[in-house]
């Protein structure tokens, strides 16, 4: 579909005599130049300091932080993909309990064509399709899915093809699926687009559904990789792990506004990679801070399981109802929104120039401040940490709801008295 420009990026030699894995965190390979890295634990980790970001799309060899080390399926290398450390600042938010700030970390601003929480893990998924020699990547979501579009640009940019197995309404699933928002995206850099209906996606399954494009992939002689729904599997927990090493490096260097701790942290959880990450991660670092994870589909019983699926395979030894509290924030439904969820993602874009995806972070937010509203002394002196998982383009899907909420605009009414220009000449 398409022309493509393949770009190689094959196996790198492991690190040279002479240089021990405690000494340097990483070792970039670049072009066939070795780029060593070193630095203390918790500073010169792989997404830590700017300085210590390898350059974009090496593959690195990775050395998980001290207290994650004792983790199974600790993977071997990543790829340099997202742009890191995301930048953290104060959020001023209307009608916060009493002495409550709130601080917002910018995981929307991983990349433009990469932009969102799916980079982290994409990371780690695609340096083991390419370890494990696949020359395509499958992955499925919805038709808006960020996911997807994640997967396809960053597939691209190291050489693999992408096909998306995207969940539609059975009315348009025979239907060219068109360029809106993360479509557009996906068909630019040569995605191949496969439709389902809701009713098959429900019916068979989305493992169901990968397995059958691989072995028609694999009949045609290709080497298929399959990823899963929002790259949630253990391997791609780790970029949600690698997420707290980041941030803790960042309070402890100061690049936080100021603050040096956070009492909450709180995020939208769509596929629970991003969930189980994060809260295994603060509690195995001892980060202290309540993890709040907001669920924009299923219920908060099926995303229990599904991350302390994900945190077994990991053997990290420790409930999942224990290290996270999973709320209800679907309102009526996977992307659907109520005009009270586009209204707020209005006013807060209005308010704070912080634009949200109504299908989760806006859903998240939207959770959070019913959540502070109903409980407020649970909330009230505290910091709260607010990730923004990205999104931005599924916008574009919202566009006819949206359109009646957004005003101020009118057409210039020019005065028939106004001066030409020749009217100045003499």
């Amino acid at each position: 579909m398409g022309w493509h420009l393949p770009i190689s990026l094959e196996a790198f030699p492991s690190l040279p005599p002479g240089r021990s894995k405690v000494s340097f965190f990483f070792v970039a390979m670049a072009g066939g130049m070795d780029v060593s890295h070193s630095g203390g634990e918790e500073t010169g980790g792989m997404m830590g300091r700017c300085s210590h970001r390898p350059e974009m799309l090496s593959k690195v060899a990775y050395i998980p932080p001290s207290w994650a080390s004792h983790l199974q399926l600790v993977p071997s290398h990543f790829f340099s993909l997202g742009q890191f450390p995301t930048p953290i600042h104060q959020w001023h938010l209307p009608g916060l309990p009493d002495g409550t700030e709130v601080y917002i970390k910018r995981d929307d601003l991983t990349g433009m064509q990469l932009s969102g929480n799916k980079v982290r893990k994409l990371e780690f998924l695609l340096a083991d399709a390419k370890e494990q020699g696949a020359d395509c990547v499958i992955t499925i979501g919805g038709i808006q899915s960020n996911h997807c579009r994640a997967t396809a640009v960053a597939a691209r940019y190291i050489g693999l093809d992408s096909y998306l197995i995207l969940r539609t309404n059975r009315t348009e699933v025979e239907d060219d699926p068109g360029l809106t928002g993360n479509l557009l995206v996906e068909r630019m850099v040569g995605a191949h687009v496969s439709l389902v209906s809701k009713e098959e996606y429900v019916k068979y399954g989305s493992v169901m559904l990968g397995n059958l494009l691989a072995d028609k992939l694999k009949s045609q002689g290709r080497k298929p990789y399959v990823i899963p729904v929002g790259g949630s599997d253990s391997l791609g927990t780790w970029g949600y792990i690698e997420f707290v090493r980041e941030l803790k490096t960042q309070l402890q260097e100061g690049s936080t506004s100021g603050v040096t701790h956070f009492d909450d942290i709180v995020m939208a959880c769509g596929s629970g990679g991003t969930t189980a990450g994060l809260s295994l991660a603060a509690h195995l670092s001892k980060f202290d801070a309540q993890v709040h994870a907001y669920a924009v589909c299923d219920s908060e019983e099926y995303f229990y399981d599904y991350t302390q699926g994900l945190i077994d395979g990991l053997i990290g030894g420790v409930s999942s109802r224990e290290i996270v509290r999973i709320v209800n924030a679907k309102g009526l439904g996977y992307a659907m929104s109520t005009s009270a969820e586009l209204n707020l993602v209005k006013d807060v874009a209005e308010s704070t120039g912080i634009i949200l995806d109504p299908v989760y972070s806006g859903k998240a937010l939207n959770g959070m401040l019913k959540d502070m509203a109903e409980n407020p002394t649970n909330w009230e002196g505290k910091k709260v940490l607010f990730v923004h998982t990205g999104g931005l383009l599924g916008m574009y899907e919202k566009v006819v709801q949206l359109q009646p909420l957004l005003g101020k605009w009118e057409r210039l009414r020019i005065p028939e008295f106004v001066m030409q220009p020749d009217d100045t000449k003499g």
